[in-house]
């Protein structure tokens, strides 16, 4: 007999609101199908209280869950990504990143930082899938260049959080060119002496997958992520081949040697304070 599928929302008169078109509602668990309000998901932190799948967080709440109260000073806002290939699909390259800026409110798809962790001084850069898939390009390339510039200077760890579909087609071969670009930007803050905590998140692909992300001096990430180069689905189509239920999510990843933990969310938070500190008592 299957098991039981538990809808939170009957507890509460405010249902989540008809899909629409037949698209599944956002606060719908993929995993178990419960529903959630947006208050009640916030105060898990978007976590499902049923079975414990980790649905997606923006870049600005991410940030609001792991620093201190009010200790984020946010730095270079103000770079924005230009069009030098002229580049045109569907739609202008020039419109798609007006319209990611409009729906996400933010210059690009990274965030980056001063912050402070448990009283832990660091460097924070978080990605945001919202903005174009995370993609990165020139300027995702050179913040996060800007932050270990920063972590050096300061000579205070750096914390990424990633989430990301890999480079940013619309910039062809500059955007190719951050992965080198971000690779010696991390060899910088190694050759420092300053610490770099990669966190993975649901996706992490391609192009940031094969470059920063994996450069960790403590590579964690949270459960269920998917951390491949290429997705199953592509993998299994070239391959025609059957692959593993827990291909390239993080599971995998931990069995494999790749990662050293797997955090909750819950426990994100306490677990980069601990490691943090760490390094502050190695230096």
């Amino acid at each position: 007999m299957a098991d039981p599928r538990i809808d939170v929302s009957i507890e509460h008169k405010n249902l989540p609101i008809e899909p629409q078109d037949g698209k599944v509602h956002p606060n719908t668990c993929p995993s178990c199908d419960s529903h959630y309000r947006e208050d009640e998901l916030e105060q898990n932190l978007r976590v499902c209280p049923q079975c414990g799948y980790h649905f997606p967080v923006r870049a600005r709440a991410r940030i609001e869950q792991l620093v201190d109260g009010g200790m984020f000073e946010e730095e270079a806002a103000e770079l924005r990504s230009e069009d030098p290939l002229g580049f045109f699909d569907l739609r202008p390259y020039p419109e798609r990143l007006a319209e990611a800026e409009v729906s996400t409110g933010l210059g690009d798809a990274m965030t980056i930082g001063r912050a402070a962790i448990e009283e832990q001084a660091c460097e924070l850069a978080v990605m945001d899938f919202a903005f174009m898939g995370g993609s990165m390009g020139s300027v995702v390339g050179e913040k996060l260049s800007r932050a270990c510039e920063g972590a050096v200077e300061r000579n205070v760890p750096l914390v990424t959080v990633t989430a990301s579909g890999g480079a940013r087609m619309q910039e062809g071969i500059l955007s190719l060119m951050q992965l080198p670009k971000t690779v010696c930007a991390i060899e910088d803050l190694r050759d420092a002496r300053c610490g770099f905590i990669s966190v993975m998140t649901h996706p992490t692909t391609a192009g940031v997958l094969a470059s920063f992300a994996s450069l960790g001096d403590v590579m964690i990430a949270e459960p269920g992520a998917l951390l491949a180069f290429t997705g199953p689905r592509v993998v299994q189509q070239t391959t025609r081949e059957k692959l593993p239920d827990d291909f390239g999510l993080a599971e995998s990843n931990l069995r494999f040697g790749h990662l050293d933990a797997i955090v909750k969310r819950s426990e994100l938070r306490p677990f980069l304070g601990r490691v943090l500190r760490l390094f502050s008592n190695a230096e």
